[in-house]
C-alpha cells in the first residue's frame, strides 16, 4: 500500500528482454536502503514493483508482459525519470491517499501550461473511467496523489503546485506523453456495493 506522496525521483540504467521477463534496473536516490531487500514493493510512476535482490544503488525488477500492456513503463528509455515511493509503513502517515500501486490504465497529456501563476495539467482519460473521478476528489498520476479538478466524460485536469514540480518527474513532462493512472479503490468499491442495491433497491 501507498500514499501517493513520492519520496524521490530515479533514474532509468536500462529496461532489458530477458527469458523470462523484462528486467527495468534503476539508480534510486535514496541514501539508505534499508527495507530495499528481494521481496520489498516500490512504486515506480504508481506502479508497485518488487525488487529481485537485494537492494543496492541499483534496483532491478521484473516486468511482465501485463505490466508492459497496462503502465507506460514500457515505453522507458536510459535516462527516464521516475517517480518512486515506498510501501508505507504500519506507523506511517497517510498523506495523499490510499494508493494500491495496481495501474488501472493510461492516459495522454493533452495540455502543460502555465495559467496566470499555476500550472495546468490535463490529461485524457482511458474509457468508462470517469465515473471514478469527482471535483476536488483524488486520483495517483504516476504515482503522484493529486486533487481533482474539471472532470470531463473523456479527460480532467489538475492544477500542479511548486512543491510537485520539485519532487517529481511531472516538470520534465510533455504533451503527448502517456501518464499511469490509478483511481481511487474506495470509489471503486463503493461502487460495488452500491450497485446490487442500485438494481434492485428491495435488497
Amino acid at each position: 500500500m501507498f500514499t501517493g506522496i513520492v519520496e524521490g525521483v530515479g533514474k532509468v540504467v536500462s529496461l532489458t528482454e530477458e527469458k523470462e521477463s523484462w528486467c527495468l534496473a534503476l539508480d534510486l536516490p535514496f541514501e539508505d536502503i534499508s527495507g530495499l531487500e528481494a521481496g520489498a514493493s516500490l512504486a515506480v510512476n504508481g506502479c508497485c514493483l518488487t525488487f529481485r535482490e537485494q537492494g543496492t544503488e541499483i534496483g532491478r525488477f521484473d516486468l511482465l508482459d501485463e505490466t508492459l500492456k497496462r503502465t507506460n513503463l514500457g515505453k522507458l528509455k536510459e535516462g527516464d525519470l521516475v517517480n518512486l515511493e515506498r510501501s508505507i509503513p504500519a506507523n506511517g502517515r497517510m498523506g495523499g491517499h490510499f494508493v494500491t500501486g495496481h495501474i488501472d490504465g493510461v492516459g495522454e497529456l493533452q495540455i502543460f501550461e502555465e495559467r496566470g501563476k499555476n500550472l495546468y495539467f490535463r490529461v485524457s482519460l482511458p474509457p468508462a473511467y470517469s465515473r471514478y473521478l469527482v471535483d476536488k476528489g483524488c486520483v495517483a498520476v504516476d504515482g503522484c496523489s493529486l486533487t481533482v479538478c474539471e472532470v470531463e466524460q473523456d479527460s480532467f485536469a489538475i492544477w500542479l503546485i511548486p512543491h510537485t514540480l520539485g519532487k517529481t518527474n511531472l516538470n520534465d513532462r510533455q504533451p503527448g506523453d502517456y501518464i499511469n493512472l490509478e483511481f481511487d479503490i474506495l470509489a471503486k468499491y463503493v461502487e460495488k456495493f452500491s450497485f446490487p442495491i442500485l438494481e434492485n433497491p428491495q435488497i
